[in-house]
């Protein structure tokens, strides 16, 4: 390595801190936004976002620190659009917190049992990129309605998020959370509300889990499925690409005891990183690839600092104007959206599969207590196999 090319200690510092801010600030709304919607209070919910990024920055020191890697661990932001999409299920939070335990355990199964594993691996993509589709298209139609529901309140959330993305894609979610930001401090000063000083101290609420059908199916399952597929699977690969062989079973058994440990206090999932792991792992972290890791341990102790701005979050959303928030959670998830329908229709064969998932996963249907996402599975891998059932035997035996 020339002297010329050799930079200090403090630039992979720098761009772990700002990987942490851009995972934070960018989808926490999605977080709080699915743990409400499967029945938690806004204290469980302020829980669950402290004790995601306190799992999430320990697990991270924890591996690259201990394998050297810039390997980043984040919460499931599609396992939270999943909840946001499902709503209460029965047994209510108690039950959500519950399929948190089953997902967690299915983690943990995966490092342990490599053929589940290789069962994840043959549901075919564009039915696991369908049904995340069809979760994500509710929440990011909220900044559409919401510009007719609250116009002035919506539109500079759209239009920072707009501006930004031209200039620095990157900083464009977390720059319509500030636009939001602004637009609630406008709101709650011209509504003289007073904010208890006390609910903006972080803490941790415990909740006794349930088990029910409804919310292992409707909940786990699809929690589970989404964050090996959109997170897990392709944060290896973003990874492999800078040179770097994420060892699975480690990473597996990680992620799996950080879920376990943050379920009973409303942490839903953790993951690898996909997108937001190149910030730490790309040469501009540091030329030397052999110190980047420093930028994985910075990004996990950002991530705990950042757990003591939960309540605040949460006391914010708690008093914004009708739709900001929800806007705010549709712009962050645009480019995840856009990337799921491109990969579900991207094979002219598996279109149709594709587009059965992604309708049933969009239309929010219940059956039995069990969330659109499940159906949305079943039915798509059906349709699959109806259409391709006998094409398999005559493409062997043709001539």
């Amino acid at each position: 390595m020339s002297a010329q090319t050799r930079v200090g200690p403090a630039r992979p510092i720098v761009a772990g801190v700002v990987t942490a801010l851009v995972g934070v600030t960018s989808s926490f709304a999605v977080v709080l936004t699915g743990l409400a919607a499967v029945g938690a209070t806004d204290r469980q919910a302020a829980s669950g976002l402290l004790v995601l990024c306190l799992t999430m920055g320990v697990a991270t020191i924890v591996l690259a620190w201990r394998y050297r890697m810039p390997i980043t661990v984040a919460w499931s932001t599609p396992g939270a659009a999943v909840l946001a999409t499902t709503g209460v299920v029965d047994g209510g939070w108690p039950a959500a917190v519950g399929a948190f335990f089953v997902a967690a355990a299915l983690i943990l199964l995966t490092a342990l049992w490599p053929r589940l594993g290789r069962l994840i691996a043959r549901i075919p993509p564009s039915i696991a990129q369908a049904m995340l589709a069809g979760v994500l298209l509710p929440l990011c139609l909220a900044p559409v309605t919401g510009l007719t529901e609250n116009p002035w309140g919506v539109a500079p959330v759209v239009l920072t998020w707009l501006v930004v993305a031209r200039l620095a894609p990157r900083w464009a979610a977390p720059a319509a959370f500030v636009a939001a930001a602004s637009v609630i401090v406008v709101h709650v000063a011209g509504a003289g509300t007073v904010m208890d000083p006390a609910a903006l101290v972080p803490r941790l609420e415990f909740t006794m889990p349930q088990l029910t059908v409804g919310a292992v199916m409707g909940i786990a399952l699809p929690l589970f499925l989404v964050t090996m597929a959109s997170q897990n699977v392709p944060g290896v690969a973003i990874m492999r690409s800078f040179g770097y062989d994420v060892p699975w079973r480690p990473a597996m058994t990680v992620t799996g005891i950080g879920t376990a440990v943050g379920a009973a206090a409303g942490g839903h999932a953790i993951n690898l990183a996909a997108i937001s792991a190149a910030l730490a792992a790309a040469p501009e972290a540091d030329p030397d690839a052999r110190r980047r890791w420093v930028a994985g341990v910075s990004t996990g102790a950002t991530a705990i600092v950042l757990g003591g701005m939960s309540a605040a979050l949460v006391a914010l959303v708690a008093v914004a104007p009708t739709a900001v928030i929800p806007a705010v959670a549709g712009v962050a998830l645009f480019a995840a959206f856009g990337s799921a329908v491109q990969q579900a229709i991207d094979d002219p064969g598996e279109r149709l599969p594709a587009v059965v998932t992604f309708l049933v996963a969009a239309s929010g249907v219940v059956v039995a207590g069990v969330g659109a996402a499940f159906w949305a599975l079943i039915a798509g891998l059906v349709v699959r196999e109806a259409l391709h059932i006998g094409r398999r035997g005559r493409e062997r035996y043709r001539p």
